[in-house]
């Protein structure tokens, strides 16, 4: 399902400079808690978990080395950052994060940092997230994970534009298998169990359904593509290249010579 701007007029969001003076940043690693005081107004955060860049993408490592990997993620993160920052409906970015590299580049994009919580994992991250932004008053929150690096501002304004739920509301973009969640949007932070993990689509629509939830659920083709595996980075190489146009992490596989290295690993050409 598609939403039609003249079916969901967007409200274009609050300017995202004028929230900043607002919004009680969480210093990282002895913080207060994150605290907003707009009351009364209708805004949406964006949360963007920057796990450490180092030993990630473990399923790259026949590919590529520790270092390599690091620097991945690090562009990776890094285009998710440039998409989240250039969309107008969203009024603040937040990343979970107690990795310096992270921090350093969340904070050029002016994003806010969540320290990680003491239980490790994507989901007690996320739950977190949900916890300090519902009492700070934050009446929405749109997840992206930091290894999306195709999309797009003008994919997150899609989901964004067409969301205005009357009650609680859940919005999903599932990655191309259906399988895992590269999107989520929920109204208010905290509406479901948040499901992270293995056929984790699935399991968040049955999650939203329990609680008498009917999500919406989107197909983007940038949103759909997460890179864990030399499979979806052959993907990823191949539709840039299709597409004549560049990334940080494009530019950062070229650099390395990405395309030569998955010729033995994926058996096929770029």
């Amino acid at each position: 399902m598609a939403w039609s701007a003249e079916e969901y007029p967007g409200d274009g969001g609050a300017p995202r400079d004028s929230l900043s003076n607002s919004c009680a940043r969480a210093e990282w690693p002895d913080a207060e808690p994150w605290s907003c005081d707009l009351a009364g107004e209708s805004l949406r955060a964006s949360i963007i978990p920057g796990k450490g860049f180092e030993n990630a993408k473990q399923r790259l490592s026949s590919l590529l080395s520790s270092e390599e990997r690091r620097r991945l993620c690090q562009a990776m993160v890094e285009d998710v950052l440039i998409a989240v920052e250039a969309c107008p409906l969203v009024d603040e970015i937040m990343v979970i994060t107690n990795d310096p590299a992270a921090i350093e580049l969340a904070e050029g994009y002016g994003a806010l940092i969540l320290p990680e919580p003491a239980e490790a994992g994507l989901i007690p991250a996320v739950v977190h997230a949900s916890e300090t932004l519902t009492e700070a008053g934050i009446d929405q929150m749109l997840f992206l994970p930091g290894d999306v690096p195709l999309v797009t501002p003008e994919e997150l304004e899609v989901i964004l534009d067409g969301f205005s739920p009357k009650g609680p509301g859940l919005a999903l973009v599932p990655a191309d298998d259906l399988g895992g969640t590269n999107c989520l949007l929920a109204a208010p932070p905290d509406v479901v169990a948040f499901q992270f993990g293995i056929d984790s689509f699935r399991k968040h629509v049955k999650a939203a359904q329990r609680v008498g939830v009917e999500p919406t659920v989107l197909k983007l083709p940038g949103l759909g593509l997460d890179i864990d595996t030399p499979d979806d980075l052959k993907r990823f190489m191949d539709r840039l290249a299709f597409l004549g146009t560049e990334s940080h992490t494009y530019r950062y596989c070229v650099a390395i010579d990405v395309s030569a290295r998955l010729l033995p690993v994926t058996g096929g050409g770029l």
